[in-house]
C-alpha cells in the first residue's frame, strides 16, 4: 500500500514589522494619544512613555518628570496601566500622569489632603486632578508644593 500524501496549503509568509537596526520600536498610541508601554518599574519605562507622548505633551512630560525628580530625589517610578506613577518604594504611589487628546492629567492620589486642593474633582473620594492643556502656563511653584505635600502622605497601593 502506498503512503498517502497529505494535501497541505502552503504556509503564508507573515511580514514582521521591525524597527530600524539599533532603534526601538515606537510604542502604539491608545485612545487620546496615550502611549502603550508595558508594565515595568524604574526610570527607563517612564522615560520611554515620555518619549512616546505625542507633540507638545512630550516636552510637558519631561518638565513634569524633572520637577518631580528634583522635588523628591530618589522617587520610585513605574509605568502601570499605561501611566507613569511616582511614589515611595514599598509605601505606594502619590502621583500619576496620563495623556488625553487635548491635555495631560496629573493625578494626586491623596489630593484632598493637599493645600490648596488641586482643582479637578474625581469620582474617587481622595483623588484630585490637575489638567494641563497646551497653552496653559505651568505654575511650577504650586506643582512643586503639591509634590512635596503628596510625597509625605500615605501612598496608594496599586
Amino acid at each position: 500500500m502506498k503512503a498517502s500524501k497529505t494535501s497541505r496549503k502552503p504556509a503564508k509568509k507573515v511580514a514582521k514589522k521591525t524597527a530600524a537596526k539599533g532603534s526601538p520600536a515606537k510604542p502604539k498610541l491608545l485612545s487620546g494619544g496615550n502611549p502603550q508601554i508595558a508594565k515595568a518599574y524604574g526610570d527607563a519605562p517612564v522615560q520611554a512613555y515620555i518619549a512616546a507622548m505625542p507633540g507638545w505633551k512630550s516636552d510637558l512630560g519631561r518638565r513634569l518628570d524633572a520637577l518631580i525628580t528634583r522635588t523628591f530625589p530618589g522617587v520610585y517610578k513605574a509605568v502601570k496601566w499605561n501611566s507613569p506613577l511616582y511614589g515611595i518604594e514599598g509605601e505606594g504611589w502619590f502621583l500619576g500622569i496620563h495623556v488625553f487628546t487635548r491635555y495631560v492629567k496629573v493625578a494626586f492620589f491623596r489630593g484632598t489632603s493637599l493645600r490648596p486642593v488641586p482643582p479637578g474633582a474625581s469620582r474617587q473620594k481622595e483623588v484630585r486632578y490637575l489638567d494641563i492643556h497646551e497653552d496653559d502656563e505651568l505654575d511650577e511653584a504650586q506643582l512643586t508644593a503639591w509634590v512635596k505635600q503628596a510625597s509625605k502622605l500615605p501612598g496608594e497601593r496599586m
